[in-house]
Parts: structure tokens; C-alpha cells; sequence
């Protein structure tokens, strides 16, 4: 039998709280609201509260073990995103990569207002 980089990456154990919650209900709280808006990198339409991935599992570990360490979740949310990519996150920032995903529906949005009053303010 051969063992291959790929399988032994499979058969690694859990991280430590991938799936064991923090003990205090106020941090665990915490650490669940910041998990639910983060998206799992292999699953990519979860959030990695709600994946069975092993990377969500490394990802929700990383961040219960920094809430319990006392870290701000915007601290981590961002630590993430430069880690990651803006991607990991539900909650995208506005930069220069991600300004046309809130400019152009607001430009749709005064274009068709600009056309039905155009249309419907002629005097007949």
C-alpha cells in the first residue's frame, strides 16, 4: 500500500474546537454571530457555522480560540480576509476591488427610475 501527501492530508484529526464550544455561553455567542458571516472556502455557499469541511473546522477552531483569547471579531474578520481573501466574508468591505458590486445596482436602479419618468411624465 502507498501512502500519498494527499491522503495523509485527509486523516489529520480535527482542530481543537472545530466542532467543542467555548465554555462561556457570552464568548461562544460571540464566536458563532462573527462564524455566521464567514464563508467556507471549499463549500462556498455556507458559512463555515454550518460546513462539515475540514478547512470551516480549522477556520471555526482559529476563531473560538481567538475570541476566548479576548480578540475583537472585527480583528479577526479582517485577519481572515487578508489570510483568505475578501471572498471568506459575507459582509464585504468597499475598496477598490468592490466598489462596482454596490455602484452598478444603484446606477441600474436611477437609469430604470430615469426612463419610467421619462416615459410616464409626457403630456399626452
Amino acid at each position: 500500500m502507498t501512502s500519498s501527501p494527499l491522503m495523509a492530508q485527509d486523516q489529520l484529526p480535527p482542530a481543537p474546537y472545530a466542532y467543542r464550544q467555548l465554555s462561556d455561553p457570552k464568548l461562544e455567542a460571540k464566536a458563532e454571530a462573527l462564524m455566521g458571516t464567514l464563508r467556507c472556502l471549499q463549500c462556498q455557499s455556507q458559512s463555515i457555522a454550518d460546513s462539515d469541511a475540514p478547512i470551516a473546522g480549522d477556520m471555526r477552531s482559529e476563531v473560538r480560540l481567538r475570541i476566548a483569547a479576548g480578540e475583537d471579531p472585527e480583528v479577526i474578520r479582517r485577519w481572515l480576509m487578508e489570510r483568505y481573501g475578501d471572498y471568506v466574508s459575507y459582509k464585504p468591505e468597499i475598496s477598490r476591488t468592490t466598489w462596482p458590486l454596490f455602484a452598478v445596482p444603484l446606477v441600474l436602479i436611477l437609469l430604470a427610475v430615469a426612463i419610467v419618468w421619462r416615459r410616464v411624465g409626457r403630456p399626452s
